[in-house]
């Protein structure tokens, strides 16, 4: 299965979570990439649509590869299998850590336009374009339990096995609808996996413009 891009993965996601509908969610996309799958899906489900935000913590020369993830209220995440495998030290983590940290201030800034919406008692759907090793997801998981949700529904379009099973055990509810026996890569599962700009991300997230361009 190919998508043709993150709104058809959102539209195609949408609808295995009809269940949801009911539940009044609150659909929160990782961005960049995850906002436009995260429109999608809301646009099929209702309920709100805000952003997450966290940062993956690339390996140095590998930036691709994340050995962890960050995110709002101080959370870390590391994956110490990757970390052995490459033999990343403290020090490297550390200085990695403190551009995404500005990074993360900078899109904070950008991004949201006001307070978040509260996650508190609300059934929360955190979607993103997909998973290589679940870093940000495991992220985006640990933000959300500060806030004592209701439920914590994990929605991707793609994942790794390896990925699926380390959310599997943090979320209430994991729905991807493609896992591939090997994930090469997440943008393998797209025709168009465009690098997003700051601009396309605000603009799925005001009200008037999150819809189907199709529609």
């Amino acid at each position: 299965m190919i998508y043709p891009d993150r709104w058809a993965a959102g539209r195609a996601l949408g609808g295995v979570l009809g269940h949801l509908r009911a539940a009044d969610p609150l659909v929160l996309g990782l961005p960049r990439g995850g906002v436009p799958v995260a429109a999608a899906v809301r646009a099929e489900i209702g309920g709100d649509l805000d952003v997450l935000l966290v940062r993956k913590l690339g390996v140095p020369w590998q930036p691709e590869l994340a050995m962890g993830a960050i995110g709002e209220d101080d959370v870390r995440v590391l994956n110490h299998d990757i970390m052995r495998h490459t033999g990343v030290t403290p020090e490297q983590i550390a200085d990695i850590e403190v551009l995404e940290r500005a990074e993360l201030e900078r899109r904070r800034q950008v991004l949201r336009a006001g307070q978040p919406i509260a996650l508190e008692d609300r059934t929360v759907v955190i979607v993103d374009d997909g998973m290589a090793t679940g870093a940000t997801v495991a992220a985006g998981c640990a933000i959300a339990r500060l806030h004592a949700p209701r439920r914590v529904v994990v929605a991707v379009p793609v994942s790794s096995i390896e990925a699926l099973h380390r959310i599997q055990a943090i979320a209430d509810e994991v729905v991807c609808p493609l896992v591939p026996r090997n994930l090469g890569g997440v943008g393998g599962a797209y025709r168009d996996f465009h690098q997003l700009t700051d601009a396309e991300v605000v603009a799925l997230l005001r009200p008037t413009t999150v819809r189907d361009p199709d529609r």
